[in-house]
């Protein structure tokens, strides 16, 4: 059996269904890019973990109505990326805390303690 050179037959997609909608962006993936921008630029100022916790929760709902949706809610990229900067945004919170639980030991470390009497009192 021999075939003919040539472009392969491309195979034609099936006629979408006139009452399937169309591919939309989902409104919550703006939004869930928008919290984390904010939560990465205030992360640390510690200001970052209310937008990234809102974040978070908006992307996992987000992702259920998607794929409830069957493929007719786009927005995955916008989704990840917002993701990523309110994890970025927690850790930098994180980061900050843990810096100022440091300093605030060190400096109570070099604090003195009891009572600091004169040198005539024994």
């Amino acid at each position: 059996m021999t075939t003919a050179p040539g472009q392969a037959p491309v195979a034609e997609h099936g006629t979408r269904h006139p009452l399937d909608p169309d591919p939309v962006r989902t409104t919550k993936a703006r939004a869930v890019f928008a919290l984390g921008l904010i939560a990465a630029l205030t992360g640390l100022f510690i200001g970052g973990l209310v937008p990234a916790t809102v974040a978070l929760q908006l992307a996992r709902q987000a992702r259920r109505e998607a794929y409830a949706s069957g493929g007719f809610l786009t927005g995955a990229a916008w989704l990840r990326r917002g993701e990523r900067l309110a994890w970025a945004g927690l850790v930098l919170a994180a980061v900050s805390l843990v810096a100022v639980v440091v300093i605030a030991v060190v400096r109570l470390a070099e604090a003195p303690f009891g009572h600091d009497y004169p040198a005539n009192v024994d």
